[in-house]
């Protein structure tokens, strides 16, 4: 494994980053434990998770799973560089959610308690607080990482604009702000190349793409359904919309003799800004089919055949005038 900076950070994580989301809900706690230790084995140092994954509302499922893993022991956390994230719903109750100082605090010691640890090396928003200014969302952050609860902050569904005032804010208290953008970002979905990227640049954010093979679009769905493997109606709504698209990546993946899953996250990792794709395997036979990922190279005739079918954005405003 070949680790790579988190942005402008000096912390090392693993150009993939496993995802925990299926953890609960479609992965049984034995089969997660299983992928979690598979994924260190692999080097995969980089976990993301959030408080509201589980989807019972303030039960934080997956956190306690996580937890229980770290409580095993054995290097587990002290080998894991764990990002959660705060902001959705966790009770009924006014201050159960959003980013008002006083939820970010109650959120940090909640997430601490069920991850059964005593710091959380990065500590995302989940969304952008519109309710919240950045110099009470910063005083915050500066005195949870004064006690020594995180170490990192990152945002996720971010602006371009929001990540400029952001840093700007954090820069006039003297701290060092984002570290890392988790942004919806995919062949299928590339809006964020028009100012959330060049922002990342500029700024030094490692970019965290969440969903990067479309929900499964570009995963190969079409070989898939045609071995006779069933697909959402949600999927099936989706390839109908995207098929002609989908026919042509899928068949430059059989020039390529690669996989689609695999191409996608490849071409992911080509690009500015971007640290670490979040993969969420269900089974470990997947997460082990993922490495060839980091095997793959794809040159300049492969990324403008690609560009060909996915049509990108150039940086704005040169993408919408001169």
């Amino acid at each position: 494994m070949e680790y790579v900076n988190l942005g402008r950070t000096g912390l090392k994580v693993s150009p993939l980053c496993l995802g925990t989301m299926n953890f609960g809900p479609q992965t049984t706690e034995e089969d997660s434990f299983a992928i979690m230790d598979r994924a260190l084995e692999l080097g995969i140092n980089f976990f993301d998770t959030a408080n509201v994954y589980g989807w019972k509302l303030g039960e934080g499922v997956t956190e306690n799973i996580v937890g229980r893993w770290f409580a095993q022991g054995g290097g587990r956390r002290e080998r894991t560089v764990i990002a959660t994230k705060f902001h959705g719903k966790m009770g009924e109750w006014p201050n159960e959610g959003m980013q008002s100082a006083l939820h970010i605090r109650r959120a940090c010691d909640a997430s601490l308690k069920r991850l059964q640890t005593d710091y959380i090396d990065i500590f995302q928003a989940h969304h952008i607080g519109r309710e919240t200014p950045f110099e009470e969302f910063w005083e915050a952050m500066d005195i949870l990482r004064q006690q020594g609860k995180i170490i990192y902050v990152g945002s996720s569904n971010y602006a371009g604009w929001h990540i400029a005032k952001a840093q700007e804010s954090a820069a006039r208290k003297g701290m060092l702000g984002l570290v890392s953008e988790q942004s919806h970002y995919n062949l299928l979905t590339r809006k964020v190349e028009l100012e959330v990227l060049p922002a990342c640049e500029d700024y030094g954010l490692g970019v965290i793409p969440w969903s990067p093979l479309a929900g499964g679009l570009l995963g190969g769905v079409l070989r898939k359904i045609d071995k006779g493997r069933s697909a959402s109606e949600n999927m099936v709504k989706e390839l109908d919309k995207h098929r002609e698209k989908i026919e042509q990546y899928e068949a430059f993946c059989d020039e390529l003799g690669e996989d689609p899953a695999h191409v996608g996250l490849a071409w992911l990792l080509t690009r500015p800004a971007v640290t670490a794709p979040i993969i969420g395997p269900r089974t470990l036979d997947q997460l082990d089919d993922t490495m060839r990922t980091l095997e793959i190279e794809l040159d300049d005739k492969a990324l403008a055949r690609l560009d060909e079918i996915f049509p990108g954005h150039r940086t704005a405003p040169e993408d919408y005038a001169w």
